[in-house]
Parts: structure tokens; C-alpha cells; sequence
């Protein structure tokens, strides 16, 4: 996967940008540079974002948490947020998320299509698709308060603490209309009356599941015609969300050359061969409004919000700190693909050494040293005559962030893909900037790397056409 060319025509900072990443360049490495603030980190984000998130749901928080002020303009039912050319290796497909509202979504759809549903419907097509979330959202509350009222152990539970639990279970079943007998609220409680009321609401609470689910089941037939029919025009359902002003909107990919039955098993591809990597101290747009405050008020949150969010975007790589079991794991793996060349072909493979020789020149001039056990390791300067071992905490900044990196693309198999890296240059040393272009070819030749970036050496080891600018341009270097 390449990203070949991205249009952005007006997002947060960005205005018409048109960016393009020659497929054909060698080396695929691309230096963006801007001054501050003109928007290197925000488009890094939304193209992340877009095609990193949009096929799967555990993700799509971050889709929304992006877009949440960005509003429709004035008159128009549709406003574009990014166009996204990529290269598959063999022809260009053309990617154009845009969000709609309602009368543009129905106008698309001509609702005549579903006129031969099983339920016919008055209302809008965004309506349809807040009905379907509605009741998916009662159908787990039923079944939580299914499961509540089973586990209330009415035999060997205090007549205080049982009352406290009826109370709060029907607490949560008033928006269902299933009210609280008077009888369950004063003390002392006849034990066979309350299992006569818990048998009533159970019921109760069967019943109304029986009702949403015969509705999400009709809501879902019409949702799969509103997909298929969209399918047909080539556009891709993402996800529909309701902005900051608390009006519905969706969002949309249209795709262009490509079969239609191919168009979402290509982005659910493209959507794993897409990674960012940003420093921890960066304000991450696909976070919610209250974390990105929370960096400037609580930082432990934020750095706890971080991890949390690291976890459900796979993608996303914070590249300050050396996780020292993912690199014993690396060594460990070398180990184990070694022994089994031995027992394939006899002698043992060069993996373990190769990965340690790899890692004293990247430290240029430290031994990595594994303990025995594989529970660890350490580090001595080759030139010490002392030889004192050195903890990972002993590491400069700029030497955790290259062993970090290269782990990292390493232990994930990170392979013809995407990779966007933001202030990648921050604690290199000049030659380390000037290098880490290099260096991330020779780590792994077959990805494009984009890297948002202030560095004039990291852009000067590369031909001038390599580097992208976004304005206001960078400034020339002024001559003393």
C-alpha cells in the first residue's frame, strides 16, 4: 500500500492542501514540513484516522471524536472532509470521505428502494440508523437488568441490601415502564412475595425484549438495504454520529475504481496497513475533548487515556519508552525461529545474532547484553574499560527513541504499509537526523514512511522533490 495523493479542502487548519507521494520514488520516504502550526500533526491524524478506523467498530470512536466540530456549511447537505488516492501496487484507488446530513442521504438513497422492505418507513434514513442504535442500546440495558435481577440472592441477602438492590434495578427499568410494587419497599419483606414480584418482572423484562428484538430484526433488514443500495453506488456506510451542536450526521466514503464487491474487503485491508507514531506530548485530535484538556490539567490522565486508547487502535505507536519485554520477546522469537532452521536443516540460523549486531549499530557504540534467564537486559559501552552495565533508563532520549522504533516496526511485522511518524526528529542528535530516513529503509524497505518533521538535515538527506510542504512554507535557513 502507498498513499499516493491527499486533498484536504478545509479542515481545522488545513486549506487546500493537495499533497502527492510519488509511488515510483526511491527511497519511499517523505519529509512534511510547515512552520508551526500549519497543520503537519492534523493531517497525519485525519489520514490516520480515516483509513485506519473506518472498518471497524471498536474504532469508530475515534472517527467521531475527529469530526465532532466539523459542522456542514451554510445551504449544503454535504461537505467533503478528505480525498485519498492509494496505490495498491498495481492502479490508484480513489478514496473521498465526506460527511451528509439526512436530505442529502435520502435524496442519494431515493427511497423508493425500500419500498419492498417488509416494514415500510415515513422516516429519515439517519433516522433509521439512530432507531437501530436506540434499540440495540435498550436490548443490552434489558439484558443487564435480566442478568441483575438473577443474581440478587433473595435467600441470604439482608432485608436493607435487598431492598437497596430492588430499588436500584428498578431504577434502571423506568424508561421501560416496568414500575416498583409498593410492596418491595417495606420491611420486613414476605420472602414468597418477593419471589412472586421477581417472577412478574421477569417477565416483564422478557416481554419487552421479545418487542425490541422483533424491531431491531425489521430496523436491521431495512439498514442492510440502505447498505446494499449504497454498496451499488460504489460509496462506503461508515458511521453515523451526531456533532457538537447535537445534529445527526454520517460519514461516507465514495470509492472509485474498484468492483464494488471488493470495496470493503480493500479498506478493512488498508485499514491494517496504516499505523501512526507521535510523541506522547502530542494533542491527539481522535481523543475526546475532555481527555485533549485533561494534557494541560491532569496529565496522569492523559498519559492513562493514552494507553487506554493505544490498546484499541492498534495502529497507534507512542515512541518515548522502550517496552523491555516486547524487545527480550524479540530476542526470544530470533531464539525460536534459529532452533527450528536447526532442526530442519541441521545448523542453527544467524536471527539471534543478526538482531543483536543490528542493535549495537543502532546504539553505535553499546553491546546489548541479555541476561540468561531472558528476564532482561542491559547495556555496556564498548569503549569503558570498566565495563559497567547500563539499565534502559540509563539510555539517552535519542537512543531509546531509535531502539523504540526500530522494535517496533520490527516485532510487529511492519510490511508494505503506511507509516506516518510525527515529530520523529525530536532528541536525535543532527547526524541521527540526517540519518533516520536511512535508517528506516534499512529496517524496512517496503513501507512509505511520511514524517511531519522541523528538521532541515532529516529533509536535506533526501532530494528536494521528496520533501512536502504545507503552508505557510518552511523558512529558508538565513545565512550568517
Amino acid at each position: 500500500m502507498h498513499l499516493q495523493r491527499v486533498q484536504v479542502p478545509d479542515f481545522r487548519v488545513l486549506k487546500d492542501v493537495d499533497i502527492t507521494f510519488e509511488h515510483d520514488f526511491n527511497p519511499r520516504v517523505f519529509p512534511l514540513g510547515s512552520q508551526n502550526g500549519g497543520g503537519k500533526s492534523t493531517l497525519l491524524q485525519l489520514i490516520f484516522t480515516l483509513l485506519h478506523c473506518s472498518t471497524n467498530p471498536n474504532r469508530l470512536f475515534a472517527l467521531k471524536n475527529l469530526l465532532s466540530d466539523f459542522c456542514l456549511q451554510e445551504d449544503n447537505d454535504k461537505r467533503i472532509v478528505a480525498k485519498i488516492d492509494i496505490w495498491d501496487g498495481e492502479k490508484i484507488v480513489q478514496l473521498e470521505f465526506f460527511v451528509c446530513n439526512s436530505i442529502y442521504l435520502d435524496k442519494t438513497l431515493k427511497l423508493d428502494v425500500l419500498t419492498n422492505s417488509q416494514h415500510q418507513r415515513n422516516n429519515s434514513t439517519l433516522s433509521l440508523l439512530a432507531d437501530i442504535k436506540r434499540v440495540l442500546t435498550h436490548i443490552n440495558k434489558l439484558d443487564i437488568c435480566k442478568k441483575d435481577l438473577k443474581n440478587i440472592d433473595i435467600l441470604n441477602t439482608s432485608e436493607a441490601n435487598l431492598v437497596t438492590g430492588i430499588q436500584k434495578l428498578f431504577i434502571d427499568l423506568q424508561e421501560f415502564e416496568i414500575e416498583l410494587p409498593k410492596s418491595l419497599l417495606s420491611i420486613p419483606l414476605e420472602q414468597n412475595l418477593v419471589i412472586s414480584e421477581f417472577d412478574k418482572m421477569a417477565k416483564k423484562i422478557e416481554i419487552k425484549l421479545d418487542a425490541l428484538n422483533i424491531e431491531w430484526n425489521v430496523l436491521e433488514l431495512q439498514r442492510k438495504e440502505v447498505i446494499k443500495y449504497l454498496n451499488s453506488k460504489s460509496i462506503e456506510y461508515i458511521h453515523s454520529y451526531k456533532d457538537n451542536i447535537n445534529e445527526d450526521k454520517v460519514l461516507l466514503c465514495n470509492v472509485c475504481n474498484l468492483e464494488t464487491n471488493l470495496i470493503n474487503q480493500f479498506l478493512n485491508k488498508l485499514s491494517e496497513k496504516v499505523f501512526l507514531a507521535a510523541p506522547s506530548t502530542q494533542i491527539f485530535l481522535f481523543f475526546s475533548r475532555k481527555v485533549r484538556k485533561s494534557l494541560f490539567a491532569e496529565r496522569n490522565t492523559y498519559q492513562t487515556k493514552i494507553t487506554d486508547i493505544s490498546g484499541r487502535l492498534s495502529g497507534l505507536f507512542i515512541y518515548e519508552f522502550l517496552a523491555v519485554d516486547i524487545l527480550v520477546k524479540a530476542f526470544n522469537h530470533a531464539k525460536d525461529i534459529d532452533f527450528k532452521e536447526a532442526i530442519k536443516t541441521g545448523e542453527y540460523g544467524n536471527n539471534y545474532k543478526n538482531l543483536l549486531k543490528d542493535l549495537e549499530l543502532l546504539l553505535n557504540n553499546k553491546k546489548v547484553n541479555l541476561r540468561h534467564d531472558f528476564t532482561g537486559l542491559t547495556f555496556t559501552e564498548n569503549e569503558s574499560i570498566d565495563k559497567v552495565e547500563l539499565e534502559p533508563e540509563d539510555l539517552s532520549h535519542g537512543e531509546l527513541k531509535r531502539l523504540s522504533i526500530y522494535i517496533w516496526l520490527k516485532h510487529r511485522n511492519i510490511e508494505n504499509a503506511i507509516v506516518l511518524m510525527d515529530e520523529v526528529d525530536i532528541a536525535l542528535h543532527p547526524d541521527w537526523q540526517y540519518r533516520i530516513g536511512m535508517d528506516l529503509v534499512e529496517w524496512v524497505s517496503s513501507n512509505q514512511y511520511i514524517l511531519a518533521t522541523h528538521s532541515y538535515e532529516l529533509c536535506e538527506s533526501l532530494t528536494p522533490s521528496h520533501v512536502k510542504i504545507l503552508e505557510p512554507r518552511l523558512t529558508e535557513r538565513q545565512s550568517k
